[in-house]
């Protein structure tokens, strides 16, 4: 199979793309967190922290024809002692989305904190009207393991996010 993304890692001049989505409010009613304004020097230092982060990995996730930057994957929460973390994906360039893009660079991830760092257990945490972002998940090979209720207020009212995992043995199996 002819791979369509790679990763590497965050630059310092990532946030003149990064800055772009975080601008973007179809982006962030797709995300849990809250939305925040920000300026591009407050993106610029995001950026150069996360460079020098050693507790969390950061990607960028680049296109193979033409190295454009179309996203970023993280783990987070890396616990090495019970082998987990948290996986987080954003294709922040539109015209990249609903293609498999995503996928393509959570599998990458996904195989890499498997085989190279001996994780054992990869969750998400996906909010209820992210559905794209759910079935990708679930085609990967992640279960929904439970819904939080109410657990994010968006744009003036509570929505639900769905908790999933995926557990090292499932994924090798498939």
């Amino acid at each position: 199979m002819n791979r369509r993304v790679y990763l590497r890692a965050l630059e310092p001049d990532d946030y003149k793309t990064s800055i772009l989505w975080r601008k973007d409010s179809q982006i962030w009613d797709m995300l849990g967190g809250l939305r925040r304004y920000v300026s591009e020097e407050y993106e610029k230092a995001w950026v150069e922290k996360a460079i020098f982060d050693t507790d969390n990995i950061r990607w960028a996730v680049c296109c193979t024809e033409d190295s454009r930057h179309i996203g970023n994957v993280y783990m987070t929460d890396i616990d090495r002692i019970n082998r987990s973390c948290q996986s987080h994906i954003l294709i922040g360039d539109k015209n990249y989305w609903g293609n498999g893009y995503g996928r393509e660079a959570l599998s990458e991830a996904i195989n890499y904190m498997f085989r190279e760092q001996n994780i054992n257990r990869i969750t998400a945490v996906i909010i209820e009207n992210n559905v794209a972002s759910l079935k990708m998940h679930e085609k990967i090979g992640y279960k929904v393991e439970g819904l939080m209720r109410e657990s994010v207020y968006k744009n003036g009212e509570y929505k639900h996010q769905y908790i999933l995992s995926l557990l090292k043995h499932e994924y090798e199996s498939r």
